[in-house]
């Protein structure tokens, strides 16, 4: 089994070729070969540049994927590029821009999160990746509006200002005049509280005989109270923007690791479980390739970052998802920067 080697064990010619060659195939993807190293400068021969790049394959840090092929960083030497020899460029001021715009647009939170998605996937040419908050919001007033005789539109408004909506079944006799006193009721008992809060002290009340309401109206807010609840419990902590972004001319021949790669982001709570992981830093996390089980088929790469919520606690992580050969120079920077960007807005 080879050998992986540190920075400090390669000689200043070695760090050259390994340089290049990483920095080559993050740019093209494609195998690099003694002949276009030997064009980028470096006074050594082609001859020279093979038995470097021979080295380097030993230690574990290139691998050749045909015989007759040129050499591309294994995941070991990516690893130690990141880690040891990268030098990070500060994103742009039109890439600054472009996340900030998107995360200045008003609307309940996870729009926010949703739009910064889409913008560093769209900037990354990458999958975006956030984890949602697990949040419980405050609220401030209810509202039915009647569809029909058998059911009516469950409005919710928090104090963030934040507004949803869903179609609630009516229970049996319910009239428009029940509706508003059951609104009223909730709107006035409840506002101030957390959903599992209200749902806390209704079934206290409930119990002891001491709410107001009877019959039909009692029946409404019971099931008003469910259904928000409910809805609180199964919320999606993930949001995934850009997949097709993974999908472009230089995966044609790769298909089925870009197929696995997609069948992997459908399945969310997994990689929900990977980024939690990131929760408990404080500093952006790389994790390329095989690193996680979870990648190990398809050969990706996810660089997450965590932000924080208004307290100063870590309460999400928003990252991008791509190929190992993705710009980590770049993208690293852009994803920091957009955690910090949702920092500054969560407070």
């Amino acid at each position: 089994m080879a050998a992986t080697a540190s920075i400090a064990e390669l000689n200043d010619r070695a760090r050259d070729v390994f340089r290049m060659v990483v920095d080559s195939y993050l740019g093209t993807g494609l195998p690099v070969g003694s002949r276009t190293i030997s064009k980028m400068g470096l006074s050594l021969s082609a001859a020279s540049i093979r038995n470097v790049m021979q080295d380097l394959e030993e230690l574990g840090l290139l691998a050749a994927p045909h015989t007759s092929a040129g050499r591309m960083p294994t995941e070991t030497g990516l690893r130690l590029f990141v880690d040891g020899m990268m030098q990070a460029a500060e994103p742009s001021v039109e890439e600054m821009r472009a996340i900030e715009a998107g995360l200045a647009e008003g609307g309940p939170i996870e729009e926010a999160l949703s739009a910064a998605t889409a913008t560093l996937s769209g900037l990354s040419a990458c999958a975006g990746i956030v984890m949602v908050p697990r949040r419980e919001p405050v609220l401030r007033q209810f509202g039915f509006v009647p569809l029909n005789d058998r059911q009516a539109l469950a409005v919710l408004v928090g104090q963030d200002g934040s507004i949803e909506n869903r179609v609630l079944d009516l229970p049996r006799g319910v009239t428009p005049s029940m509706l508003n006193e059951a609104a009223n009721f909730m709107s006035a008992r409840f506002g101030g509280l957390t959903l599992r809060q209200a749902g806390d002290l209704l079934a206290r009340e409930m119990e002891q005989e001491r709410s107001t309401l009877e019959g039909a109206a009692r029946e409404l807010v019971t099931r008003g109270i469910a259904i928000w609840s409910h809805d609180a419990d199964d919320r999606p902590v993930l949001i995934v923007r850009g997949q097709a972004h993974l999908i472009d001319d230089g995966t044609a021949a790769d298909l089925d690791r870009v197929r696995q790669l997609l069948e992997q982001l459908e399945g969310k709570q997994e990689i929900s479980r990977l980024l939690e992981s990131a929760l408990a830093g404080s500093a952006t996390k790389i994790f390329i390739g095989s690193e996680n089980k979870l990648f190990s088929l398809s050969g990706s790469s996810v660089i997450a970052a965590p932000y924080r919520g208004g307290d100063g606690r870590v309460v999400g992580v928003v990252g991008v998802i791509g190929p190992t050969r993705l710009n980590y120079a770049r993208v690293i920077p852009m994803v920091d920067f957009t955690a910090q960007t949702l920092s500054r807005l969560m407070r």
